[in-house]
């Protein structure tokens, strides 16, 4: 083995020290507790509204979106308090938010729509603080390419919880009324207990020094390049919940057991690749990562403008065999993302970078519904043709955008000297437990 193959090869990650660089074994189970209550109501908030609460189906949808719009609202917020030192408290308090919204669920009334919009904003606030909040913790504990392999083993714990959590409650949808009512309570117990763990790991970062000069504070990073071609790659986190379903069902007339099987073929994946895939991707910068992310993705959709246009009882099976591909990209995406904005920022910058990278994602998956559903409308070339060429787009973008950085390709080397922002990925602040 040559030194060259010794620097670019990944080193193996013991599985004690992924747990160490996530925060450690409470923070972890925090994590997974915080799923498990999203994943046992998310999913039938709707349902709850209209069968528990006797809501109008356009209400309750109006109420669920305006406790995303409210949560994409308080994302700077979050972002300054993070800048401030907040780790674990931030991340507490993001479950707490949602301990609130559970119980405003359980108290609501028969028709009573001010409650229930009242819960999903305090429901929708608190999922967007933690999609904050969590990576900036993650990212004050642990650095370089092992922050990286953090991150992925947060998503796959997080995956892996929504999952069980969604069993469970569809199971328990027999119950009818008692049973939403059940699952709503049974949330707000996994939150409450999911924000005790995580307040007791105790961490927070020292604020770093403003730099001298003329006393006044230089501006955030911008990032626009990154964030606007984030807008466009969050749309497929919605192809195996929206696309895929719409076209399986409405376009191709398959049974909605092919739908089915693609979003758990999707969950199984997710938690299963996306921390050696992230590990192996670490031969390649973050950047160069995103574009190879946003190449396998507009292949795919390219792969399910094919697939649609086959006959003989061939589609169906053909866009689940597409949809592998199009997780992968999926994975590599969020895997190279949110370690690429935290490796640019500065570190005193971090949350408010973090903020605004949330804030294009939730921004994205905001509005695809509703451009998936109307370019899907206008046939599969309108959908998988307009998303190919929005995704190769915003992937050249990337690639040609100078303020990204140019990082080192070392996946596991040691710490840079701290003053450069571009690359500061391995100079964190000094943590209090």
């Amino acid at each position: 083995m040559t030194i060259s193959d010794r620097v670019r090869r990944p080193r193996q990650i013991r599985a004690l020290d992924l747990v160490r660089a996530f925060g450690g074994a409470r923070y972890a189970v925090a994590v997974a507790v915080d799923a498990l209550g999203t994943g046992l109501l998310r999913p039938f908030l709707v349902l709850y509204g209209v069968a528990v609460l006797r809501l109008p189906v356009p209400l309750a949808g109006a109420a669920l979106t305006a406790g995303v719009v409210a949560g994409l609202a308080c994302t700077p917020a979050v972002g300054r308090w993070l800048d401030r030192g907040a780790r674990s408290t931030a991340v507490a308090a993001s479950m707490l938010v949602r301990v609130i919204g559970s119980v405003l669920l359980l108290a609501a009334p028969t028709g009573d729509v001010g409650l229930f919009t009242a819960a999903a904003l305090f429901l929708g606030i608190g999922n967007q603080a933690f999609s904050t909040t969590h990576p900036a913790l993650v990212t004050t504990v642990a650095h370089g390419r092992e922050r990286d392999a953090a991150l992925a083993a947060g998503r796959s714990v997080r995956n892996a919880g929504l999952g069980v959590g969604a069993l469970v409650a569809t199971a328990g949808l027999a119950g009818g009324t008692t049973a939403l009512r059940a699952l709503a309570g049974g949330t707000a117990l996994t939150y409450l207990g999911a924000a005790v763990l995580a307040w007791s790991v105790r961490v927070r970062a020292n604020p770093a020094v403003r730099p001298a000069g003329n006393g006044e504070d230089e501006p955030a990073p911008r990032l626009r390049a990154l964030l606007a071609a984030n807008v466009v790659y969050a749309f497929c986190l919605n192809v195996p919940e929206i696309a895929l379903p719409l076209v399986l069902v409405t376009r191709l007339h398959a049974s909605p057991m092919w739908a089915a099987g693609v979003f758990i073929a999707n969950t199984v994946l997710v938690v299963t690749l996306q921390v050696p895939v992230t590990v192996r991707m670490a031969v390649l910068s973050r950047r160069t990562a995103l574009v190879v992310a946003g190449l396998v993705l507009a292949a795919s959709y390219v792969g399910f403008l094919g697939a649609a246009t086959l006959g003989g009882g061939w589609a169906a099976p053909a866009v689940a065999a597409v949809s592998v591909p199009c997780t992968l990209g999926e994975i590599i995406y969020t895997g190279a993302a949110t370690p690429l904005v935290a490796a640019i920022a500065p570190p005193r910058f971090a949350g408010r970078a973090l903020a605004r990278f949330q804030l294009s994602t939730g921004l994205g998956l905001a509005v695809s519904p509703a451009v998936i559903t109307v370019l899907a409308a206008h046939g599969s070339p309108a959908l998988w043709g307009t998303l190919a060429v929005a995704t190769l787009l915003a992937a050249a973008l990337i690639r040609r955008h100078d303020s990204l950085g140019r990082e080192r390709v070392n996946p596991w080397s040691g710490s840079r000297r701290a003053g450069s922002h571009r690359g500061a990925e391995d100079v964190r602040p000094a943590v209090r437990r």
